[in-house]
């Protein structure tokens, strides 16, 4: 497993399970982006009542992932905020351990991200010529031994790391046509090629 961020979560089995619902997935993403917000403004990102959006907050909280902030809120809005600001998961170590919630939390993550471009795309014709021009939609069939595969990870996450991270702070000192950016890889091996298990 590569090194975490010094502000990442490394999932155990019982961050996993607590992650193992596409509401907490999508919850952690909204903290994290926009920074802390009330389960009422949670809800009207996620089209859900605030009932069901605290729920899934507190059992965040209960586990570490999400935090209070007191001094923000009053007697009826509780104001949270993420605790990390990233999420790391090594999947070859926690598949062996709980391969159901490993996987569950895998689904919610790919879930996710399939509405982040469903979005996208549906903002697509109102986007502006500029950032229409320079997004992209591609995939790049490869036949690599897994070696080669582990070399391709590390270079594009170097690449990667050359590049502002969207943090309260870096956001702060972004250029001002600056705008975040979503960049979702995929490096998975076609499941109909006639693979090695072991």
């Amino acid at each position: 497993m590569e090194t975490p961020h010094p502000n990442a979560v490394v999932l155990d089995t019982k961050g996993l399970r607590a992650l193992a619902h596409p509401v907490r997935v999508q919850l952690i993403g909204l903290l994290r982006k926009h920074g802390p917000a009330t389960a009422t403004q949670l809800a009207l990102r996620l089209d859900l009542n605030s009932g069901a959006t605290s729920y899934h907050l507190r059992q965040l909280h209960a586990v570490g992932f999400v935090e209070e902030l007191s001094e923000r809120g009053n007697g009826r809005e509780r104001w949270w905020q993420a605790a990390h600001e990233e999420t790391w998961l090594d999947s070859a170590e926690m598949l062996q351990h709980d391969p159901e919630a490993t996987l569950a939390y895998l689904r919610g993550v790919t879930a996710t991200n399939a509405l982040q471009v469903q979005r996208a795309l549906n903002a697509f014709t109102t986007m502006s010529h500029t950032w229409r021009d320079v997004s992209d939609l591609s995939d790049f069939p490869l036949r690599l031994t897994p070696g080669e595969t582990a070399s391709l990870r590390a270079e594009l996450r170097e690449v990667i790391a050359r590049y502002r991270k969207d943090t309260p702070e870096q956001a702060a000192e972004a250029p001002a046509d600056a705008e975040r950016v979503e960049l979702i890889t995929y490096l998975l091996p076609d499941p109909e090629e006639d693979t090695d298990a072991s």
